[in-house]
């Protein structure tokens, strides 16, 4: 782990160029806001306009974000000296990220670009800072079986899809689907060297869509900013692939009806942060969570949905606004009625779960994690775990299908070369 965070850092060191100097960030405001080619605006565009399209202040916004540095990658072939046996899910910083940006007139995200990792300014009074309006997404690359220089994607453009519903829940344009699946690819291929070695993990990519224009009352921001970036990762939970144990809270909600449980807002997080360090304090892996109204049927954990199986029929609770829509979640019904299951998308009380022989949470991060016990109120129910489950064998399907182990007969992955 030391030589994973001594590469880290000197990642870090060498991932900034662009922000080493004071005088970069005075070249981009004078080149994007001083009269001049380049496209650029001039100071008198930038100043406010009749109808207030722009102002100094988005114009030092926009020249404030990364640009793409000009850098020398022939030594970009290897991860360094990460330790990929004990990876985790941690924070590794890479080496590029993607940006692409829109205004909420326009409605259309500009040609993106790769900048190098790094941090980014934002006004004060943006969007998101003020009012929470982002979205985010999780998907994985791995590196294809026995195929050198390949990468494998797992149905991004289901993520696409859900980023662009969340999008029309909170009032923001959102990219097309061709451009989320083009600037994952790009990212991929740029941070390849922090693809992990085939078994050993994956490339995490996660995608922001934050309105990061400055608003002051609560309205839509008047600018967007997309912008991808990856870390590669091992196991989401320290217990690894080892079974894990939950704890219910009944007095902290994750979500509500009207509310924006199911789509994937930056909102949703946070609120349950100090559900799951308590229950963390308390020695469980992680919190499901009742729902709001009767405080009695299931919804899902802090970042992922749950099954449970019992007498041969598999069954989870139903996304109606509460939950957010899985896309493992997604494929996990899929392949457990290929094996012949039934599967119920329906309420599913807390006497549902408890009489269950088995149980198991999904997820981008978790990808499938059996569950070996839950603790409601004081009461320990156990469930069966083992390499004779249904959430074992969905586990070796599609991590072998993701990694290209196995033959993909349902064109869920995309190739990246």
């Amino acid at each position: 782990m030391a030589a994973a965070a001594a590469a880290a850092s000197s990642a870090k060191r060498a991932l900034l160029p662009w922000a080493r100097d004071a005088h970069h960030a005075l070249a981009r405001a004078l080149q994007g806001c001083g009269g001049g080619g380049g496209g650029g605006l001039g100071l008198r565009g930038a100043l406010p306009t009749a109808g207030g399209r722009w102002s100094l202040l988005q114009c030092r916004w926009r020249s404030s974000l990364p640009q793409l540095d000009s850098a020398d990658r022939s030594d970009e072939e290897s991860g360094g000296e990460i330790d990929w046996d004990n990876l985790g899910f941690g924070l590794t910083p890479t080496d590029y990220m993607y940006v692409m940006r829109c205004s909420l007139e326009d409605g259309v995200f500009s040609r993106g670009e790769l900048s190098r990792y790094g941090n980014i300014e934002l006004s004060p009074s943006s969007g998101v800072i003020n009012y929470g309006q982002g979205l985010f997404e999780g998907l994985k690359a791995y590196r294809a079986a026995n195929q050198q220089g390949s990468y494998m994607l797992f149905r991004p453009e289901e993520n696409a899809r859900r980023m662009q519903h969340g999008a029309e829940r909170m009032c923001m344009p959102s990219p097309s689907v061709e451009q989320f699946v083009h600037a994952v690819k790009q990212t991929v291929l740029a941070n390849r060297r922090w693809v992990p070695p085939q078994g050993k993990g994956a490339l995490y990519i996660r995608p922001l869509l934050i309105g990061s224009g400055p608003i002051l009352g609560l309205a839509p921001a008047p600018e967007y900013t997309f912008l991808i970036y990856a870390a590669p990762v091992g196991t989401y939970f320290k217990e690894g692939l080892a079974p894990i144990n939950l704890v219910v809270e009944d007095s902290i909600h994750r979500a509500m009806p009207g509310g924006t449980g199911g789509v994937k807002t930056i909102t949703n997080y946070a609120p349950v942060l100090k559900a799951q360090m308590d229950a963390k304090s308390r020695g469980f892996t992680d919190v499901l969570y009742l729902d709001a109204v009767h405080k009695t049927y299931l919804e899902e954990a802090s970042s992922c949905n749950l099954f449970i199986v019992k007498d041969g029929v598999v069954a989870t609770p139903a996304t109606v606004g509460t939950i957010l829509p899985g896309i493992t979640r997604k494929s996990v019904i899929e392949l457990s009625r290929d094996r012949g299951y039934q599967v119920e998308e329906r309420l599913v009380s807390i006497d549902d779960l408890v009489g269950a022989d088995e149980v198991f949470c999904t997820g981008t991060a978790v990808v499938i994690a059996p569950v070996s016990s839950v603790t409601y109120h004081g009461q320990r129910y156990e469930f069966r775990t083992g390499h004779d489950t249904l959430s074992q064998a969905l586990h070796t399907t599609l991590t072998s299908i993701q990694m290209g182990l196995a033959e993909d007969k349902k064109g869920w992955t995309v190739a990246i070369d």
